[in-house]
């Protein structure tokens, strides 16, 4: 499914190194790190009730994903908070001159902060997936704990889902074992009871997906609730004989996932450990977060 433009944003302010800009007339130097290489860390941070949900876990991945790729400086945590307000991107900064050497960056990261109305980016009626032929890279070749910038092979994968008519691609990694989606980590019900909210859940370990701040949660409300939730390695026939499947993202929140590659998952609709689960997070949303202005 495609977003619609808000007109909410239409006059959007966006913060570049701490300066407010209009939308229509924001930019960064083609010298730097995100134009030349992709070479930036990014958080999608959601607002409730003026409560940024899971702020501090957003930033620690940030810096985590910023030291994993050795910045030679990030912004402290206090100054950040002081003006995030929703979408922040970190790049290494601009360049001397053209070039993938970091030590071209000589003049300190840049940090984007972009703040728009978007609703929950998936309809909850449920979602259809395609199996992408693109595959996710194992760590030795790019660690998805990093929560970097360079998302080519997820758009190509998107772009295999929009050509079949789905609305996102299930991406396994090079083994054949469940990655996640092209945007968001996916869980899987068992031995279910279709009249109550029961089951088992599995989701794929953090091998070529990255360590999901909306999967954290889900698999603490597990945790709380008594329901047996494990990481494991799934493969494309856990996923076709699930009872029920649900993908996980800030900017989707929990999504049913009814079809993929043509076949119904569970009984074709939102299944009710999906919408459970749903319920318990939307509590959390409501009462928990950061307080911003």
């Amino acid at each position: 499914m495609l977003q619609k433009f808000d007109q909410r944003n239409r006059d959007l302010m966006v913060n570049i190194n701490g300066q407010l800009v209009h939308r229509d007339k924001a930019g960064i130097s083609p010298f730097d790190s995100a134009v030349q290489g992709g070479d930036a860390v990014w958080e999608g941070l959601r607002l409730y009730n003026s409560r940024i949900f899971k702020l501090h876990e957003h930033l620690d991945r940030l810096e985590r994903s910023a030291h994993a790729l050795w910045f030679a400086e990030i912004p402290p945590r206090e100054k950040i908070i002081e003006e995030i307000n929703i979408r922040l991107t970190l790049t290494r900064g601009v360049k001397i001159t053209s070039g993938m050497d970091p030590r071209l960056n000589q003049g300190g990261p840049t940090l984007i902060v972009l703040a728009e109305h978007k609703a929950p980016v998936y309809a909850k009626t449920g979602l259809t997936l395609i199996t992408s032929k693109i595959r996710r890279p194992p760590p030795e070749v790019l660690d998805a704990r990093i929560h970097h910038a360079n998302l080519l092979n997820s758009i190509l994968a998107k772009i295999e889902a929009n050509n079949a008519g789905a609305d996102d691609a299930l991406m396994l990694d090079t083994r054949g074992f469940v990655a996640e989606t092209n945007a968001t980590n996916i869980f899987i019900v068992r031995n279910s009871d279709k009249s109550r909210a029961s089951g088992d859940l599995a989701t794929s370990r953090c091998v070529a997906c990255p360590e999901g701040i909306t999967r954290a949660t889900v698999i603490e409300i597990c945790a709380a609730e008594k329901i047996r939730c494990i990481e494991t390695d799934l493969s494309v026939v856990d996923v076709y004989s699930a009872h029920e499947i649900f993908c996980t993202g800030t900017m989707g929140e929990l999504a049913a996932v009814i079809r993929i590659d043509n076949r119904q998952i569970g009984g074709g609709n939102v299944g009710p450990m999906t919408k459970r689960l749903g319920d318990l997070y939307a509590r959390r949303t409501a009462s928990e977060g950061v307080q911003v202005a």
